[in-house]
């Protein structure tokens, strides 16, 4: 029995910092730092709840190659269940180059690789059958299972009595709703950026972007704002945002979001209130940001909670 599934998106990451501008074509620029690490929206989430002590299993699709090796590496030591997790010979790894500026956002250039050819074929099913909450992370970015492959897994899972959850990645094709307006209905949680939210729902307020989710089937939404926390809209309550933490240094946004959703999921999985999921989620965002990688970061859930009693978070927007 696990405790949280993560269907979704893997990606070897090679980190550039800082890069607040791009050589001339023939030139060369030195910069400080150059790391490979772990992507992804799944394998980030995934990495997180496991360092929170959630029995966590991974399901998705990795080349035969060596960025795929080295993600298998990393998630074994994370103590990551990768029983469910395909390898294709046939396609490369999918993997990023992010460049990382002074400030500590970044710019990211993607190769979809394996991600691509991943579908609904390859997902295993007594996997999702047998957890606590499925977590779809990367949507938009997994052709062959975005849309009818990812409406087919939640509402297997939900007829499962499994609590159906899921996050989004930008919709280079402009797609958006369209393509996941049928998964919708079968979802317990929804976490999308503000960004990704105001593309799918075509509204500016958050508020608004919650009520319009909720309309199309969406139990509970949570609307990720990144400095600005998050604004949190349960299915029955009023909606509220929960401001972050301002006392602390940012040095690298990349998965941020990933390791909000980490925090949020870890405190559904231990029944706390949605004051408290918010308020945790937060501040695992915010230990995110203060380290170079994905998930480097991120600290036992006895670490994340003393900083919670250590810190007041900012008065929001």
């Amino acid at each position: 029995m696990f405790e949280v599934a993560c269907v979704g998106i893997l990606c070897a990451d090679v980190l550039a910092k800082p890069v607040d501008k791009l050589p001339e074509k023939g030139k060369l620029e030195v910069i400080d730092t150059l790391q490979l690490q772990v992507g992804g929206c799944a394998t980030n989430a995934a990495i997180g709840l496991s360092k929170m002590g959630i029995k966590t299993a991974l399901i998705g699709k990795v080349g035969d190659d060596g960025f795929g090796r080295f993600l298998q590496e990393v998630l074994k030591s994370e103590k990551v269940d990768i029983s469910g997790l395909k390898v294709d010979g046939g396609v490369p790894t999918s993997a990023s180059v992010v460049t990382i500026s002074r400030d500590g956002e970044r710019s990211i250039l993607h190769c979809l690789g394996s991600n691509s050819r991943f579908s609904f074929e390859d997902v295993n099913i007594e996997i999702v059958r047998n957890s606590k909450i499925l977590f779809i992370a990367g949507t938009f970015l997994m052709p062959e299972f975005d849309g009818e492959g990812t409406e087919k897994l939640v509402k297997f899972a939900a007829d499962s009595g499994v609590v159906c959850c899921m996050d989004t990645a930008w919709d280079s094709t402009g797609q958006w709703m369209d393509k996941i307006k049928g998964s919708l209905v079968y979802l317990d949680w929804f976490l999308p950026s503000y960004e990704e939210a105001r593309e799918l729902s075509k509204e500016d307020k958050p508020e608004d972007m919650a009520r319009l989710f909720q309309t199309k089937g969406v139990k509970n939404v949570v609307v990720k704002l990144g400095k600005n926390g998050c604004y949190v809209k349960p299915a029955s309550k009023e909606g509220f945002y929960a401001p972050t933490y301002n006392d602390v240094q940012v040095v690298d946004t990349s998965g941020a979001g990933d390791s909000f959703c980490a925090g949020f999921l870890t405190g559904l999985v231990k029944g706390w209130d949605v004051n408290m999921c918010a308020k945790f989620a937060n501040a695992v965002g915010s230990h995110c940001v203060m380290e170079i990688g994905t998930t480097t970061g991120i600290k036992p859930m006895k670490d994340i909670i003393r900083f919670l009693t250590e810190h007041e978070p900012g008065v929001g927007i």
